[in-house]
């Protein structure tokens, strides 16, 4: 796979607009971000190429609009903030593929930077027709001379700007991509041990995937979240009120009983931490938790979080780890009743003498929320849902279009 560098050595990225397909795919409260991880990520890349002379095309997707403009997923917002980052002007291509943009462009010079107005406001961006989504790419390829692909969230997706776009371009990975890449490769390929791995979330069956090819590969897997009540069941547990998917309990059960034949030790909590009704996010007002034990939870309790023997086993099984990754948060972090579990499995990663990885989406987001130094982990990814693909062993479009 071909990088920034080679394009730079080759000499086509001076005097030339290159497009680089990042992932500005950030939480917005209103117009305000909450979360400018994947911004941060993305700004080596834009400023490497903009030093080495180029006019960088900017392009990213934000939430999910229907297809057509809508102001609540304007990406305006993360112009502000990629500017501030850059410490250098940023032009707004506000029709994405129309005339203003072309004018933005018509007059941007070598080291000036454009970013482009939301691409799923055009349908042809996500369309799964090849003929709708390879005549949006074209468009797109009118803009550039070079396409980078550095937006590592969305490689899972066969999209235009991801897996159509660079058919069209000489293309190259950017330097988010090469990392993300060379880091999954760390917990795939001769991976140090013990390696553990830790699930949490929502929902098991989001997580089916990765569990099943992990059986082959972990040492350790330890199960918190909202996804762990299935597991629960599956012991013969009650669970109360929590969140359950009855028709994953076979599933389920029969990865215990595969983890055992293997010698896999399969953590699961052993108490949990609830309250008889989901807690208010936004004003955060007290939840009057219960902690109980896994086999003795009420029927009215909706469990919320691991309880506090659990944050110390999972801590304990953490410790000597070589290798660890993590996917989810271990409860609703969100509310400081509930935050105690996935804060104690951020810092078991920190403390632990293991190359850390803490797998995108939500648990990268808790890390920052809750406070933690992102330099205190090994990688923090900014592909949740693509850190997970690859771990199952598909095949992610973006990175084979790249490849090719």
């Amino acid at each position: 796979m071909k990088t920034i560098d080679d394009l730079i050595a080759d000499g086509q990225v001076e005097g030339k607009r290159v497009f680089v397909r990042a992932d500005l795919n950030v939480p917005l409260d209103g117009t305000t971000i909450t979360d400018d991880g994947r911004i941060r990520a993305a700004v080596p890349t834009i400023a490497k190429l903009a030093e080495a002379g180029a006019t960088v095309v900017v392009a990213s997707h934000l939430g999910r609009p229907k297809g057509e403009p809508d102001p609540k997923f304007s990406l305006a917002p993360v112009r502000d903030r990629l500017a501030e980052l850059l410490d250098r002007q940023v032009l707004f291509g506000t029709d994405t593929v129309g005339e203003q943009t072309r004018q933005a462009l018509e007059g941007a010079g070598a080291g000036d930077v454009v970013l482009l107005e939301n691409l799923r406001f055009f349908p042809g961006e996500t369309s799964k027709d090849d003929a709708e989504r390879g005549a949006f790419a074209d468009r797109l390829s009118a803009l550039a001379d070079t396409y980078v692909g550095d937006g590592f969230g969305a490689v899972h997706r066969k999209h235009a700007s991801v897996y159509d776009l660079p058919a069209r371009l000489p293309h190259a990975a950017g330097g988010l991509i090469a990392t993300e890449v060379g880091v999954l490769k760390k917990l795939t390929e001769d991976v140090s041990r013990p390696y553990a791995v830790v699930l949490g979330g929502s929902k098991v069956s989001d997580k089916l995937g990765v569990i099943d090819h992990l059986l082959d590969k972990a040492d350790r897997i330890l199960v918190g979240g909202g996804m762990v009540f299935t597991f629960l069941k599956a012991q013969g547990h009650e669970v109360g009120k929590s969140l359950l998917q009855e028709d994953q309990i076979p599933v389920v059960t029969e990865y215990l009983e595969r983890a055992k034949a293997k010698g896999v030790e399969f953590v699961l909590p052993v108490d949990v931490i609830g309250a008889t009704q989901f807690p208010d996010l936004k004003t955060k007002a007290p939840a009057e938790p219960v902690t109980a034990p896994v086999d003795a939870i009420p029927a009215d309790l909706i469990g919320l979080d691991i309880g506090p023997e659990s944050r110390k086993l999972f801590a304990a099984k953490l410790a000597d780890a070589a290798t660890i990754f993590w996917n989810g948060p271990m409860g609703v972090f969100e509310h400081p009743d509930f935050a105690d579990g996935t804060r104690a499995v951020a810092q078991a990663l920190v403390d632990a003498p293991a190359f850390s990885v803490v797998g995108g989406g939500d648990s990268a987001a808790a890390v920052r929320i809750l406070g933690f130094d992102e330099n205190a982990f090994g990688h923090i990814s900014t592909g949740g849902g693509a850190s997970l693909e690859y771990l199952e062993g598909k095949t992610l479009p973006g990175l084979s279009a790249l490849e090719n």
